[in-house]
């Protein structure tokens, strides 16, 4: 199998790149956003089906895991994961998954309310890590009531997600009356 490539980008379509290691061209379907003759290393997993073999390619051994944890969930496929990763960073997803933010899961093309809600009871207790030291300091409440606020506001969730994350981590102590001023000063300085 196929751990890792690395190569020059040829091509890009529409979820895949065409990477060249030496003389060969890889198909890799990434949810990676690449730049076209751009040198880059992607992690592999290798999906064998009954009618093809497909190669998926990530930036990182972290994002490559998450891909695999998604998959085993019963009825999302590669093409699905594919597609939810491509749609939330890889960090914002893994905090939906550890705080239960369906909504923001349900976001990704192909995902609906039910399958976001899926996603979660099957890999809440499966996933550690870093990414979710937020989740366990206590500010985990945070979080959803300020995504509430602002698009109460008007405000899309894909958007505002990165800036409320990481508003809820600078400011651990401070409850939503607080954080939604710092939100909407950040958002109307275009940050």
């Amino acid at each position: 199998m196929i751990g890792k490539l690395q190569g020059q980008v040829d091509y890009i379509g529409d979820g895949f790149v065409i990477l060249m290691a030496g003389p060969v061209g890889y198909k890799v379907y990434t949810p990676e956003i690449l730049s076209l003759k751009a040198t880059v290393a992607l992690w592999i997993e290798t999906i064998v089906r009954e009618d093809s073999i497909r190669l998926f390619g990530f930036s990182s051994i972290s994002a490559q895991n998450l891909f695999n944890q998604l998959t085993s969930v019963s009825g999302v496929g590669p093409k699905v994961a594919l597609s939810i990763m491509s749609a939330i960073k890889t960090d914002t997803l893994m905090s939906a998954i550890a705080t239960g933010d369906a909504k923001t899961i349900a976001t990704a093309p192909g995902v609906g309310k039910k399958m976001a809600e899926k996603i979660i009871v099957e890999l809440k207790n499966k996933m550690g890590g870093a990414s979710f030291d937020f989740a366990e300091s206590g500010t985990s409440g945070a979080l959803p009531d300020l995504l509430a606020a602002l698009e109460a506001l008007g405000y899309r969730r894909m958007d505002i997600i990165d800036m409320a994350q990481k508003i809820v981590s600078e400011n651990p102590d401070s409850d939503v009356s607080k954080l939604v001023p710092i939100a909407l000063k950040q958002i109307s300085s275009g940050k």
